[in-house]
């Protein structure tokens, strides 16, 4: 399948001008650049860092820290690479509309598709995963009142305006960046033997006092990736998010080049703490989860009811920015003729309403089905969108390789941002992404990689299929009218 005609490198975000009525307008620019550069710094902190982090210690010990770093890199260059496709052309459909210019109409709509799904199945899983805590709190409430409550508040939120939108996840990611860097000060100064009243001065004898740093083995270094690389999704909603900003050259550009720093002292700064404070393999890291564990090694009272606040909020964050993804990402296959026209329709405030409730309504669903058969269809719903993320990431990295060409070809002045070494990063990047695919293949145990993998494999195929058939029969159909 051809790829469309070139076309002018624009923003999809400007209103039409065949003089439509205010509900046509298209998308607002009402995101100030303080929602962006909270968005950037706090999304790529997800509740999975929080909660996950512990089985990855367990599988690696202090060699964890490898894995986080190996994922790290692999994410701040796949983010380099959107970043130079996004400053150039601001999109609400980011790598799905460069997709759909550089590789063809298919290849934008099944990873547009692909995208979309992932993050409504991720809406039931932090619904519920809200309602639990909450229920814990407040147990007169059921959990399912407080999942319905938590998706209907954060439902109405995205509906006002996008404003709204962007000053709730600027209180999310706020409360997430304090936490993270208050934890890692405290376990800093722990560590030292410099915290008033804390007996955890341990320096770092931790890193290789219980069997070595790689205490099972070099190999649970790519164990541990499997554990930990999912806990990066999130960190390209900036480039989505950036469509509906004044700035957005200057806020992607952004965003792009503070991402090393942003992994580094969330996610390898955090665990590093963790593991230098406590025994890789002490039970409490796996009984209470690696951030309480530190927090009351150190002497931090309620460190429990601390945590679950913490995790609380980024399970929120996570809902918000995960409702606003989904819909902006409907809206631009709807631009493209790929999703149900509605979906382009918004109101006089630019809000995406009918994308936002379809996307909304299947995230329902999905909460009842993780009521009802949690182990069955959801399971399946859960596995058959686990490797989503990599297919994402290698889409971006061979659409950049396109698009370069595209964009010097076109507007050489837009590239403000550019991938380090291409194409020599870009290809050594598809081939770190397509190993670790190859490596969850050996992951057999039940739910594990290998049955992610090829669930996610036949949805995709699935999806494509349909691209095609659509396609084919587009083809046809204007073949006809020009007879």
């Amino acid at each position: 399948m051809t790829t469309r005609p070139p076309e002018p490198l624009a923003p999809d975000t400007a209103p039409p001008a065949s003089g439509q009525p205010p509900e046509q307008d298209g998308l607002k620019a009402g995101l100030k650049n303080r929602h962006l550069s909270m968005i950037a710094i706090g999304g790529v902190i997800g509740a999975g860092l929080f909660v996950g982090s512990a089985s990855g210690i367990a599988a690696a010990g202090p060699g964890i820290l490898l894995s986080y770093a190996l994922v790290g890199a692999l994410v701040v260059l796949v983010m380099r690479m959107l970043g130079e496709m996004a400053a150039a052309n601001p999109s609400s459909g980011s790598f799905s509309a460069y997709a759909d210019r550089a590789l063809g109409r298919w290849a934008g709509f099944s990873i547009g598709w692909l995208y979309w799904f992932f993050w409504v199945v991720v809406l039931a899983v932090e619904a519920t995963a809200g309602a639990v805590i909450l229920e814990s709190w407040v147990p007169a409430v059921p959990q399912w009142a407080w999942a319905l409550i938590v998706m209907v508040v954060l439902t109405a939120t995205n509906l006002v305006s996008v404003g709204s939108f962007g000053e709730f996840e600027f209180w999310f990611a706020g409360i997430k960046v304090v936490a993270i860097s208050g934890f890692i000060v405290l376990g800093g100064l722990a560590i030292f033997g410099l915290l008033p009243g804390s007996d955890a001065d341990t320096g770092f004898a931790n890193l290789t006092a219980h069997g070595g740093f790689l205490p099972e083995g070099p190999g649970a270094i790519l164990t541990g990736i499997l554990l930990v690389v999912f806990s990066f999704m999130g960190s390209e909603i900036v480039t989505l998010a950036a469509a509906e900003s004044p700035d957005a050259q200057r806020q992607v550009a952004k965003a792009t080049r503070s991402v090393i720093w942003r992994v580094g002292v969330f996610y390898v700064g955090s665990i590093l703490v963790v593991v230098a404070l406590l025994p890789w393999n002490d039970p409490s890291i796996a009984e209470k989860g690696s951030y309480v564990a530190a927090l009351d090694a150190i002497g931090i009272p309620h460190a429990g009811q601390i945590m679950n606040f913490i995790v609380l909020t980024a399970v929120l964050s996570c809902l918000n920015s995960g409702l606003y993804t989904a819909s902006r990402m409907a809206f631009s296959l709807g631009q493209r003729g790929d999703a149900p026209a509605s979906f382009v329709k918004t109101n006089s405030r630019g809000v995406p309403q009918a994308a936002i409730l379809a996307s909304v309504v299947f995230g329902f669903v999905a909460v009842g089905f993780n009521y009802l058969w949690p182990d069955t269809v959801f399971q399946f719903l859960l596995n058959s969108s686990g490797a989503v993320a990599l297919f994402v990431w290698l889409v971006i990295c061979f659409s950049q390789l396109k698009m370069r060409g595209i964009i010097l070809r076109e507007n050489p002045e837009k590239l403000v941002v550019r991938m380090w070494l291409f194409p020599y990063l870009t290809w050594a990047t598809i081939g770190m992404i397509s190993f670790v695919l190859l490596y969850m293949l050996t992951d057999e145990k039940e739910g594990g990689g290998r049955s992610q993998v090829l669930l996610s494999v036949l949805v995709a195929a699935i999806v494509v299929a349909i691209s095609f058939v659509r396609e084919r029969s587009r083809r046809d159909a204007d073949s006809l009218v020009s007879r």
